[in-house]
């Protein structure tokens, strides 16, 4: 599908959001390609076929801004992403460049996500990663009530927003979180960070019992990791699903694959149901990695995200509006100067 055989659509029609039907596939991927081009990364947005089995299985809900005439002007969509498969991200967002201006599409499909999409899927809790590069999206998650609990340092390239000409340099995201169905549970909290997660937990939407994690690694747990490397942004993304005393060894021959493969940015997610995780915590930041926040019900239990990437990330860069995420982008910042900066 060519950009060029896209077919004009008109300015100025009435909309409204619904959820994604089989026939808005076509409108979809026109519109990902009008606006982001042909080299656009994730293909099942730009491949009808595809994003029609997705919305099919569950895996990616969409909600689409349609005109009366069935026009597409709109998109964003809910997909998994966690380990916990009722935990969603909200992204996948574009608008068609003659409907932007102040007509709030964006914040009505996102809200529809969530006040509708969310509830008839089973959807549990909801995340988004507004960007560091405006305040437009911070404002948006913010309006729908969702809470920031992690800062995602350097995890997209400049090139993804190149032809939007939105960014200067790799761009770094907030984690924003809302709480669709409540599960208090306990979490062990890391002596090394244990002001910044009283600080997070006091502004989470449900209840937590807050324990000490002071046992050391399991010498008879072998450790497990799933890698999600994605070479276009040069980031990866790291699931420990077990931590044993091999974590460091583990953790060694991974960075060293990652770095042959041009890989910029590590995140690793840790489980804060293990007593142990503080153990964890402090092998990874004597490698360099630092705090990236905390991820509500990642496992279903809450998880950690720990980052390192490549240089220094350009803190100055960063248009951070609201008071909760300019504290935790001083503390995520602290931390990268304590455990020694870029690799």
């Amino acid at each position: 599908m060519k950009t060029e055989a896209a077919a004009v659509i008109k300015p100025g029609q009435t909309w409204e959001v619904d959820l994604f039907r089989p026939e808005d596939a076509e409108g979809v991927a026109r519109l990902f390609l009008r606006v982001y081009g042909e080299d656009y990364p994730i293909r099942t947005y730009v491949e009808p076929k595809r994003l029609i089995a997705e919305n099919r299985n569950g895996t990616i809900i969409s909600s689409v801004a349609r005109t009366q005439k069935g026009d597409v002007v709109g998109h964003n969509a809910l997909f998994r992403m966690p380990p916990y498969e009722r935990i969603y991200e909200s992204g996948a967002g574009v608008v068609h460049t003659d409907y932007r201006g102040g007509k709030g599409i964006f914040t009505r499909l996102a809200a529809h996500g969530q006040e509708v999409a969310a509830r008839q899927f089973d959807v549990e809790a909801i995340y988004g990663e507004p960007l560091l590069s405006h305040v437009f999206s911070q404002k948006m998650c913010h309006t729908l009530g969702w809470i920031t609990h992690a800062v995602e340092v350097n995890l997209m390239p400049e090139a993804a927003y190149e032809k939007e000409k939105g960014a200067a340099g790799r761009v770094s995201v907030l984690l924003d979180v809302k709480t669709i169905v409540s599960h208090p549970h306990p979490v062990h909290l890391p002596s090394a960070y244990l002001d910044v997660l009283a600080f997070l937990y006091q502004g989470l939407d449900d209840d937590r019992e807050l324990l000490p994690a002071e046992e050391e690694l399991p010498s008879d747990v072998k450790t497990r990791i799933q890698v999600q490397a994605f070479d276009f942004a040069r980031a990866a993304r790291v699931t420990v699903h077990a931590a044993g005393a091999d974590l460091g060894l583990v953790v060694d021959t991974l960075e060293a694959d990652l770095n042959q493969r041009g890989i910029e940015v590590i995140q690793i997610w840790l489980n804060l149901n293990w007593p142990w995780i503080g153990a964890a915590v402090d092998i990874l930041r004597t490698k360099q990695f630092f705090l990236g926040g905390l991820l509500p019900r990642w496992f279903n239990t809450d998880g950690l995200l720990m980052q390192k990437v490549t240089g220094a990330p350009q803190w100055e860069n960063l248009h951070i509006h609201f008071e909760r995420a300019k504290t935790l982008v001083q503390m995520v910042k602290d931390d990268w100067r304590e455990v020694g900066g870029s690799r």
